[in-house]
């Protein structure tokens, strides 16, 4: 799959200035007082003649992910200094998925997304930074500071957090996603509540992002392989040393990379993406790389559909056994030697475009050769001998979906399921029934009104899912929702369903006890029912009062788009 792209920077970077921004808002006599402002913080006039790099990070006290990016953030200053740039670091907000979820405050998850790209774009542009270093880890930080750079179009690189350590329990590599699968398992009587208190005390042991092939770690494997991080700086755990060698390394490389005037866009072909939706369909990655790849495709203006992620994931073998459907955590694979194994397994096998460019101003390819892979490692298999002929990502159609819904399939899963709707319009609503021992083998747990709008913020549902996993029903279960996922998901369960509910799609005329078909090879999914009477029922079908009339929600059910467009904000765009 070798392509020729031209190396992004050459032309520009010849003569690139490095003070493109800066010299604007700090140079000349009329300028005193934006610098004697910044002398009050401690610069000085060497300081201020040299380019200003932001150091853009989501340190926050509301959860592992981020705890340690202020220190991160660092020695990303120290090797910005070395290299003969001024940083000035800024902090933005973060929402944890793992805290909020199954509450309300679950709802803010995927706005914060929003809110990161907003606020690191205000500050950069306020305060021109010439160019920006982006410290990201949990779910939506990584997409968020991308969505950022990609407006701002300057020489801009991302550096991820790292892993959190996996915890271990009776003798198991244990994540927080077994906490939320005991949950149901405790409510079906097959665990103790001191079993459950014992479990949760280990399962996350110190700062870092979720520890499986979740969200966090897919996207930080995406932005290896789109090219905006250098390859190998995701893998070692947060709490690693080598994540501070890394960091310094980056502030080192952020000089280089405004040397050469690289920007952002100069790196984000078609061929880039298309290399990140391989990466997460050879790792059994998140399904929110759906969403925050076609945010990320919208703002860069690369053409790119939901049936992409499908037809890319056909083509990609799954040959890595990672947590939620494989055995290893992310600690193990960098145990294993990191992404590089992965991007040169794929580039051995001709699954990636070669000449892609990344940020460091090396090819894909040419990245990829570093890699060291530890000798007897399981965790990454050969292509040849795959856990799935094809990737885990399938994007499914039919008559309650006809813009697509995700789903992510490890292989274990049925084929087809045929089962009896069961339907709830909340998510606390069905994982109370799930709760109470309601939802019995062969049924089909229905959650709508928990789109991008009609939630609005489409909640993560790990609670309901990781529940009925626990309570043995995971073979025998299936559910669909206009909401999403978290990464930590598995078994059948399809999300992303467009249009949603909310705004009058098919979803909202699904009754109790309809018969739902999934059928993942035909990649469909339907209501038993002729579309006469879906098209009877959704004409006697009303909007529901939005749940939100004031502040960030509401301004953002006005705003987003549906969940096969990214479920991006746009100004005057008929959602």
């Amino acid at each position: 799959m070798s392509t020729t792209t031209e190396r992004p920077g050459t032309a520009q970077g010849a003569g690139f200035d490095m003070r493109h921004k800066s010299r604007v808002i700090l140079d000349g006599n009329d300028r005193a007082g934006a610098r004697a402002m910044l002398k009050g913080t401690g610069f000085d006039d060497e300081d201020l003649k040299r380019p200003i790099i932001g150091v853009a990070h989501c340190w926050i006290e509301t959860m592992p992910c981020n705890l340690n990016q202020r220190e991160l953030a660092q020695y990303v200053k120290e090797g910005i200094r070395a290299a003969g740039g001024t940083p000035q670091e800024l902090n933005t907000i973060s929402i944890s998925d793992g805290v909020t979820m199954g509450t309300e405050g679950m709802k803010a998850s995927l706005i914060s997304r929003e809110v990161i790209a907003d606020s690191v774009e205000l500050v950069a542009r306020g305060h021109m930074f010439d160019a920006i270093v982006g410290i990201g880890a949990c779910d939506k930080t990584l997409p968020g500071l991308a969505l950022a750079l990609i407006r701002l179009n300057i020489p801009s690189v991302l550096l991820y957090g790292g892993s959190i350590m996996p915890g271990h329990f009776h003798g198991e590599e244990v994540t927080v996603r077994h906490v939320y699968e005991a949950i149901g398992a405790n409510s079906a009587g097959k665990m103790s509540d001191e079993e459950l208190v014992a479990l949760e005390n280990v399962a996350c042991p110190g700062a870092g992002a979720c520890g499986g092939q979740y969200t966090a770690n897919t996207m930080a494997m995406a932005m290896e392989f789109i090219g905006l991080s250098p390859m190998g700086s995701a893998s070692p755990p947060a709490v690693d040393s080598r994540k501070f060698a890394i960091g310094k390394e980056v502030g080192e490389q952020i000089m280089d990379i405004l040397r050469r005037g690289v920007l952002p866009r100069d790196i984000l072909t078609r061929e880039a993406f298309e290399n990140a939706i391989a990466g997460v369909a050879a790792s059994g990655g998140s399904t929110n790389s759906v969403l925050h790849l076609l945010a990320l495709a919208r703002e860069a203006g690369i053409p790119l559909t939901i049936d992409d992620f499908d037809q890319i994931s056909r083509r990609t073998p799954l040959f890595c056994d990672l947590m939620p459907g494989g055995k290893y955590a992310a600690f193990d694979l960098d145990l294993a030697g990191g992404t590089p194994v992965v991007a040169k397994r794929m580039v051995d096998a001709g699954l990636v475009y070669n000449d892609a460019m990344t940020v460091t101003g090396k090819t894909f390819a040419e990245a990829a050769q570093d890699a060291k892979e530890t000798p007897g490692q399981d965790v990454v298999h050969p292509v040849s001998q795959p856990l799935k002929e094809t990737g885990g990502l399938v994007i499914l159609k039919g008559n309650i979906a006809p813009n697509g819904a995700v789903v992510k399939l490890f292989g274990y899963e049925p084929e087809r399921f045929v089962g009896t709707a069961r339907v709830f319009d909340s998510e606390p609503a069905a994982h109370h029934a799930v709760l109470e021992g309601k939802i019995n083998p062969g049924d089909v747990v229905v959650i709508r009104y928990e789109g991008p709008v009609g939630g609005p913020g489409m909640q993560e549902m790990l609670g309901v899912t990781a529940s009925i996993v626990g309570q043995g029903l995971g073979d025998s279960v299936a559910l669909i929702t206009d909401g999403r996922f978290s990464g930590a998901t598995k078994g059948l369960m399809i999300g992303h369903i467009a249009p949603e509910a909310g705004i009058g799609g098919p979803l909202a005329a699904v009754q109790e006890g309809d018969t739902i078909i999934i059928d993942t090879p035909a990649r469909r999914l339907d209501v038993d029912l002729p579309e006469e009477e879906i098209a009877r029922r959704l004409s006697m079908w009303t909007p529901r009062p939005p749940a939100y009339t004031s502040g960030v929600l509401a301004k953002y059910a006005a705003l987003v788009t549906q969940a096969n467009d990214g479920a991006v904000t746009r100004v005057g765009f008929d959602v």
